[in-house]
């Protein structure tokens, strides 16, 4: 698997499932059920865009991902 592996494209991988889950449109359900699957769209967006933003290093059949959660500057 090592010899195949492709770091930037797991990264690009993630980045197309957060911009997915942005486009997708919530189900025709109401309630409680809509909430909940709000909520886990939120957290799947959330997740894969932090995936997304990695910087990986694989080195030696070990795979480092390195995410910067510092707030960026406005300047």
């Amino acid at each position: 698997m090592a010899a195949n592996f492709d770091p930037t494209a797991m990264i690009e991988r993630f980045q197309q499932r957060a911009a997915a889950v942005r486009r997708r449109a919530l189900p025709p359900v109401e309630g409680a059920e809509r909430l909940m699957i709000k909520e886990q769209m939120e957290l799947d967006y959330m997740d894969f865009a932090i995936l997304g933003d990695t910087t990986a290093t694989f080195e030696d059949g070990i795979l480092t991902l390195t995410v910067d959660l510092r707030p960026k500057d406005n300047d």
